[in-house]
């Protein structure tokens, strides 16, 4: 009996229960080539319109949208604004399928010149040139597309100076652009704008907006100056501030690195955060997962260079330059594209990564059809990365 106890005890000490094992570390895998849409200079952003991809950029002077299938072929493209030169910067989809687009345009019209008189003297059959407009963008432009009837309408307002819109956000009640100077622009859902709200000045930028179901909103960016009673505590602090709906400010909060540059890029509806912190010559991507008060509750710095997007609440993207202990087969020797998946607790789930020669991260979007969409440069085209 004490011989059978015995190897029991040793057994015991050789079989660990599988709940109590070490976790595996992921394994990075490669992404999958989706199609590949155009220039870098022409590119501003995406949407997905079921499996259909809809590009908007700007060419020259003029804005554009076009939709492409997944094999690249183009099935429409549409100028956003005939009548003058114009910036797309920023689009969204709402719950019904329509996509709002915003940017820039200017409202100074080209002055048609009068026809020619049978009574004056024009012996070359010269046909005079219009007058030459104002070509600063200083008024906002808002777009709605219907990217299956191709049906097009564009809003405007005229601004006291030039803004660069960065993001734009649509529910129920309506729509909410943010940019450059802490801009806010509300319209409602039949393009009716709004008196512009600043929140800060030039040194204050927005780069997200999430629209919040009470009605307000939380806009995140960076700031060199005062916001909400919160002072300046490094070169540029990143800020998460929250706007009730009548436009007034609830909170701020910046972050503490009293040496760094840092940034908000990107936010989620579930307030995964993607942002850039530089310390000296050193640049991390920060990603971290908030609560309904802005508390953090799990966060990560990585090595990185450029931009970082995030998605829903388990997808961050961007340009890794360093090893990552929580996964297996990772340590790049120049900075490359990565995606990394995470659960609710914050543990990195996954990671897949572009080839090397894509040099920037673009963007990511995600889609219910096709799933998370990795968009990348090279030195070429942009590229469209998706999981295998």
């Amino acid at each position: 009996m004490k011989r059978l106890l015995s190897l029991v005890v040793i057994s015991s000490l050789f079989f660990t229960p599988l709940a109590n094992a070490a976790p595996k570390k992921p394994v990075v895998k490669s992404l999958k080539l989706l199609t590949t849409i155009g220039s870098a200079d022409e590119f501003s952003g995406m949407l997905a319109s079921g499996k259909n991809i809809v590009v908007y950029g700007n060419k020259g002077d003029k804005s554009f949208a076009k939709a492409l299938d997944i094999a690249g072929k183009e099935l429409w493209n549409i100028e956003l604004d005939k009548a003058s030169p114009s910036v797309v910067t920023a689009a969204t989809v709402d719950s019904s399928g329509v996509m709002w687009l915003a940017g820039s345009t200017s409202l100074v019209r080209a002055t048609p010149a009068p026809s020619p008189s049978a009574s004056v003297l024009n012996p070359d059959k010269t046909i005079p040139i219009a007058e030459i407009f104002n070509a600063d963008l200083d008024a906002f432009s808002l777009w709605s597309l219907n990217p299956t009837t191709q049906a097009l309408a564009q809003y405007t307002v005229q601004l006291s100076a030039p803004i660069l819109i960065n993001s734009i956000a649509v529910d129920k009640n309506g729509i909410t652009a943010v940019g450059s100077s802490g801009t806010i622009i509300n319209a409602d859902l039949s393009g009716k704008i709004a008196k512009p709200i600043n929140v800060g000045t030039e040194s204050t930028v927005f780069e997200s907006v999430v629209k919040n179901t009470d009605g307000s909103i939380t806009v995140v960016g960076s700031s060199g100056e005062t916001l909400g009673g919160k002072k300046l505590v490094g070169k540029v602090d990143g800020v998460i501030i929250k706007v009730s709906k009548v436009g007034k400010v609830v909170s701020v909060v910046r972050s503490s690195a009293p040496k760094a540059s840092r940034n908000w890029l990107s936010a989620t509806n579930s307030l995964l955060l993607g942002g850039e912190v530089i310390t000296g010559a050193k640049a991390e991507s920060a990603v971290t997962k908030f609560s309904n008060a802005y508390v953090p509750t799990w966060t990560y710095r990585f090595s990185s260079s450029g931009k970082t997007f995030t998605a829903g609440s388990t997808f961050a993207f961007f340009q890794s330059k360093g090893a990552i202990t929580q996964l297996a087969n990772w340590a790049p020797k120049s900075a490359q594209a990565l995606l990394l998946t995470f659960d609710a607790k914050g543990v990195i789930t996954g990671g897949y990564s572009a080839p090397a020669e894509q040099k920037e991260v673009l963007g990511l979007y995600l889609s219910k059809d096709l799933g998370p969409l990795c968009i990348t440069s090279s030195a070429e085209t942009v590229s469209i990365f998706t999981l295998n």
